[in-house]
């Protein structure tokens, strides 16, 4: 088989081509040549005697042998980057680097002051956000890129150290002209044929708690709702306010908008919707010492309406 290719470099140069989605892109993310990247994963593919890749038009998709490669790159090239972490903190008094991915909704408020908290300790951290869905926010956890993830709903995962570290409260938010604004009803059916908007239903995407209003519905009795699919959480609140609709939406994703009085709230007697919050880290990651201060942190967020899981 001659020299072996598939050392740290092989392997990370194959994960970005994966992450970009082509040698191009790759070249750029790891300043090289495209000629450069094109013969480390030819030699690459050589040694394992199959392609990694497929040309779908202009990008490059994952082969069979490419996914089934793809985990254990990512466990390879996570390890190296761990080691690498550890020796920098070493330099920077043991603040090194904290990355963070969460879920848009939780990125608010309560973070924004976890963070600040952490960075008055250790002036030296440098962290870095970032926002994803909950499926996303395990796969770059699990991928070794973010340090810390926060997500809905906990992933059990082998490879993941996950705890759900609070629940969040779902409230029926609406515009502040709506008849029931401010008020209790008995029940949810009494707003069975109120227009709903939601996120749309798709498979691998979006949210598990997107189908929420529907599962509360059917367990009434109500097959059938009058909804419109929005896929963002920034136009659903716009067309609430709007008066073009209801939503169930996390009681700390309107906090502000409740505040300002640019919407309301309906109170219904029957609801108690509540979905986990879950803190994620790769199993056996290194964690330094600014990135376990600011976990230590995040486990004490309390969203409005939250509680204690």
């Amino acid at each position: 088989m001659g020299d072996r290719t598939m050392d740290s470099d092989a392997l990370k140069t194959f994960l970005t081509i994966h992450r970009r989605g082509g040698i191009s892109a790759a070249a750029n993310s790891l300043a090289r040549t495209q000629s450069a990247i094109s013969r480390r994963l030819a030699l690459l593919e050589e040694e394992i005697g199959m392609p990694l890749f497929e040309r779908i038009g202009r990008g490059l998709v994952l082969s069979d042998a490419g996914a089934a490669l793809l985990p254990c790159a990512e466990r390879v090239v996570a390890a190296l980057d761990d080691a690498l972490a550890a020796v920098a903190a070493t330099k920077s008094g043991g603040a090194g680097t904290a990355r963070v991915v969460a879920v848009g909704t939780l990125a608010g408020a309560n973070l924004s002051a976890a963070l600040r908290r952490v960075k008055a300790r250790f002036p030296g951290l440098d962290v870095r956000l970032e926002t994803a869905t909950s499926a996303q926010v395990s796969a770059k956890v699990r991928a070794g890129e973010a340090t810390i993830g926060l997500r809905y709903f906990e992933d059990r995962s082998r490879d993941l150290d996950c705890r759900v570290v609070h629940e969040e409260r779902l409230v029926v938010a609406c515009s502040t002209e709506h008849p029931l604004a401010g008020r209790r009803v008995k029940s949810l059916t009494r707003l069975a044929g109120e227009r709903w908007l939601s996120f749309p239903v798709q498979e691998r995407r979006g949210e598990a708690f997107a189908a929420s209003v529907f599962a509360h519905f059917l367990a009434r009795g109500f097959d059938q709702i009058d909804w419109t699919a929005i896929d963002s959480l920034t136009a659903q609140k716009r067309l609430v306010e709007g008066g073009f609709g209801l939503a169930l939406l996390q009681a700390s994703a309107i906090e502000e908008e409740l505040a300002h009085g640019q919407m309301a709230m309906i109170r219904v007697g029957d609801l108690d919707a509540r979905i986990p919050v879950a803190v994620l880290l790769r199993r056996g990651a290194y964690i330094g010492e600014g990135a376990a201060a600011l976990l230590h942190e995040i486990h004490r967020l309390r969203p409005a309406g939250g509680r204690a899981a």
